[in-house]
């Protein structure tokens, strides 16, 4: 029997963090040869992109479990509402408490970085912090929930692409270099090929309930679709570092290895809840990627 602790433990899904972090190390990666460079900064940042993920996981749980999403016929680990392990009530008071506390790290991340001198850009941070809160509940919450209308996919790559990654790289330097776009992709597009994964492990459970993710609407295509969105990553991530004049700029591009071996199981996969490894091998292959991409620039 799980106690209290344990029980919150498992709503938070620790395994869904690495990937969370994946953009803003990378963010801050391409910052390391600066002198205005913030360590500090750097970790006020992670903890606010845990922070965000935990509200959507939080957020997952509660609005797949309401809406009936979470049944038995569902491939993926039980969530805690659907095992009765926390009721609606306090699930929602969860989510009310991670997204005050997110709210407090952006803020003392966008105050650090910022000051006071420059409240347009306090503004534009806060805006997107709101904005960030917003998208980690209604993906699965409401009844215009925008994971039940195919645009989840779209929501990965504009968050844990574009602005873990760009965000982090111009609060650190409040600027936008072009490499950090080119990163932002690659991370982008393999997090949207976790998104894809999980949903084409629970397509049949997802249509037969009215959720609408991109893989029930593109069907059996769904398998090309992640060929191009982790050959899309592989390609931008090859482009970018070997042209680079990076000491170790060779050592990001080995994890075309295991990208390449995972397509070729997801291809021939015609077992959905076998997926679910590879799932968790894509999102530790994308952490792992992010942790090479910050020893290179360390290095390099």
């Amino acid at each position: 029997m799980l106690n209290q602790t344990q029980v919150w433990i498992r709503a938070a899904r620790l395994r869904t963090l690495p990937l969370s972090l994946s953009g803003i190390i990378v963010g801050n990666a391409l910052c390391l040869s600066d002198l205005n460079f913030s360590w500090l900064l750097f970790l006020l940042l992670s903890l606010t992109a845990i922070s965000f993920q935990i509200i959507s996981n939080l957020a997952n749980d509660y609005g797949d479990g309401v809406k009936g999403t979470d049944n038995d016929q569902r491939l993926g680990p039980q969530r805690v509402l659907q095992a009765g392990l926390l009721s609606r009530e306090l699930l929602k008071k969860g989510i009310y408490v991670s997204s005050a506390t997110a709210l407090l790290l952006a803020l003392g991340s966008i105050f650090y970085a910022f000051g006071t001198s420059s409240w347009m850009y306090v503004l534009i941070f806060l805006s997107l912090s709101v904005l960030s809160v917003w998208a980690a509940i209604t993906y699965t919450v409401g009844d215009g929930a925008y994971g039940y209308r195919g645009w989840g996919d779209f929501f990965v790559l504009l968050f844990f692409g574009g602005l873990s990654v760009m965000g982090s790289y111009f609060i650190q330097l409040k600027t936008i270099n072009p490499t950090s776009v080119l990163l932002a992709l690659v991370i982008g597009f393999l997090s949207v090929g976790v998104l894809n994964l999980n949903n084409m492990r629970d397509r049949d459970n997802d249509a037969a309930v009215g959720k609408r993710t991109l893989a029930v609407i593109l069907g059996t295509r769904a398998k090309g679709y992640h060929v191009v969105l982790i050959g899309i990553a592989i390609t931008v991530l090859v482009g970018v570092f070997f042209w680079t004049q990076f000491r170790f700029y060779w050592l990001p591009m080995l994890i075309v290895f295991p990208l390449v071996a995972h397509l070729r199981v997801v291809v021939k996969n015609k077992v959905p809840k076998d997926l679910d490894p590879e799932l968790k091998k894509l999102a530790g292959t994308t952490f792992l990627l992010s942790l090479l991409i910050f020893i290179t620039l360390y290095l390099g």
